[in-house]
């Protein structure tokens, strides 16, 4: 068997939404397809992959570096022991050839794309859901599809005030969402402020509210916010300062006792170990937000899960931004504490296959070969297009 080919396009995901430090107008992602020689129901096995939102296409990288190296290698030399799969690893190294360590930036998104779409095949090919696979061959053996998910949204639009705010809140609520996330460094402390006391008015028992800052602030900023949110009994505060400044997340959490969160723009298992080794972050109620897909892929997450276990971290600690499948089938597969999830942002990219719900904070994933792409149809229409 072999690669047939690597297909991409660039398309867009454009909002009028905002956070606390850039605007989606102009946003976009790379759709990637992973065209293998092997059939099955009469169809080859095509695997599918893209980047999560907040980083833009990487159509130049992956055509004019990253695919040419997969094309140009000996097809058997990116094949497991047996010759009858694709090894992801083999394949990873296949497209590092050549690249000097560190300086992670674009190409980590680049890589992660395709990575996607190179695990969507191996779980194809084998004729399993991914998450079984990983359960198998990375976990314990026995898959949970059962995967906590939170509702992310709150974001600053012209235009919609605390009204906005509020009924978007319950939407997300009201389909079954325990845990709501929203934007907060867009303002003045007092409007943050307002805008979160106006969701925690809504929220029942057993609900909570997450908040997050974008990397907005420097040190007197992220610390004035924390004693402000000190006052309220939020899920975590998200994302204080710039995620490399480790030494401003070790001293928030001197001073902010509750749960705090970061990790969705550090890129490399390197950059994940720093902030372990530096960042103060506390296992026994911090929470890590890697995304695989922005940075290398499974195969470089697989190496960060090791690296936490080493320092005594819990894979049950790590909840990845980029609200997608992919870590939906990771979560289910390894353990991980969750998944973010966009309601009604990003589409068709984010979200669950169809007829999936969310049922008191948690969704039960379907058994559907590889990452279960094809069971979103609206997704799954894209994709076709692609690879057509």
């Amino acid at each position: 068997m072999k690669i047939v080919d690597i297909l991409e396009s660039t398309r867009p995901i454009k909002s009028d939404i905002r956070n606390a430090y850039i605007d989606f107008s102009k946003m976009t992602l790379s759709l990637v397809a992973v065209v293998t020689d092997v059939i099955r129901d009469g169809k080859p096995v095509i695997g599918y992959g893209f980047n999560s939102n907040g980083r833009y296409g990487q159509g130049s990288l992956i055509r004019e570096r990253f695919r040419p190296r997969v094309m140009e290698a000996n097809p058997a030399s990116l094949l497991n022991e047996a010759g009858d799969n694709i090894d992801p690893h083999k394949v990873w190294a296949c497209m590092m050839t050549n690249e000097k360590p560190g300086g992670h930036g674009e190409r980590s998104v680049a890589v992660g794309t395709i990575d996607m779409a190179l695990w969507d095949a191996v779980a194809k090919i084998e004729e399993k859901p991914l998450y079984e696979v990983l359960a198998q061959r990375y976990g314990n053996g026995m898959a949970n599809p059962k995967v906590f998910v939170y509702a992310a949204g709150g974001y600053y639009h012209p235009g919609k005030g605390l009204d906005g705010l509020r009924s978007e809140m319950t939407s997300y609520l009201e389909r079954g969402y325990s845990v709501v996330k929203m934007k907060i460094g867009g303002a003045s402390v007092a409007q943050d402020m307002a805008r979160i006391e106006a969701v925690l008015k809504l929220l029942q028992p057993g609900q909570q509210l997450a908040v997050d800052a974008n990397g907005r602030f420097d040190l007197a900023a992220a610390i004035a916010y924390g004693q402000a949110l000190s006052n309220y009994p939020l899920f975590w505060y998200e994302e204080a300062g710039d995620p490399l400044d480790y030494e401003l997340q070790a001293r928030l959490g001197e001073v902010y006792q509750g749960s705090l969160a970061t990790g969705e723009n550090l890129f490399s298992m390197q950059d994940a170990r720093n902030l372990i080794r530096h960042g103060g972050m506390r296992p026994d109620r911090d929470w890590l937000q890697f995304d695989c897909a922005l940075s290398y892929g499974l195969v470089e997450y697989l190496r960060t899960l090791d690296m936490l276990k080493e320092h005594g971290w819990s894979p049950s600690r790590c909840i990845p931004h980029g609200g997608h499948q992919m870590s939906l089938a990771i979560a289910a597969g390894l353990g991980l504490g969750g998944n973010e999830s966009y309601p009604d942002l990003f589409q068709p990219y984010g979200g669950f296959p169809d007829g999936v719900k969310v049922e008191n904070g948690y969704v039960n994933l379907p058994a559907l070969p590889g990452i279960g792409f094809e069971g979103k149809a609206d997704l799954y229409a894209e994709m076709r297009l692609l690879a057509s």
